[in-house]
């Protein structure tokens, strides 16, 4: 089993900084990628982006591209979310997930995010 814990979420103004963090505890020997995905408030979970635990390779939804930026410790077992350039359209509650490498998710409870414009 794996546990995922996501943390630094809060109201931040429009155009502002902040970093998500998502540790992961238990079975975390089989990490195939972790991701971040995001629900705002009436609409369905959407992508946001995903690195590959193994070679670092990333995506990222269109919509943060050249925004946000994802990142990995392998040491710790924990991905982030670095995101610039905020916008009120980002306003939503941000899940971490990982996939293992029998294509297994687990998800985090998830963290809220709130831009101000």
């Amino acid at each position: 089993q794996v546990h995922l814990v996501e943390s630094g979420g809060g109201l931040v103004q429009a155009g502002g900084s902040l970093r998500l963090s998502c540790a992961a505890s238990g079975r975390t020997f089989s990490i195939y990628a972790m991701s971040w995905f995001r629900q705002a408030p009436g609409k369905e979970r959407e992508f946001v982006a995903a690195i590959r635990w193994t070679g670092g390779y990333t995506n990222y939804a269109d919509s943060v591209k050249g925004r946000f930026t994802i990142s990995r410790d392998n040491a710790k077992d924990t991905v982030f979310l670095q995101m610039n350039s905020q916008k009120p359209e980002d306003t939503a509650v941000y899940y971490c997930n990982l996939k293992s490498s029998t294509l297994v998710n687990f998800w985090g409870r998830g963290t809220p995010f709130t831009i101000s414009s």
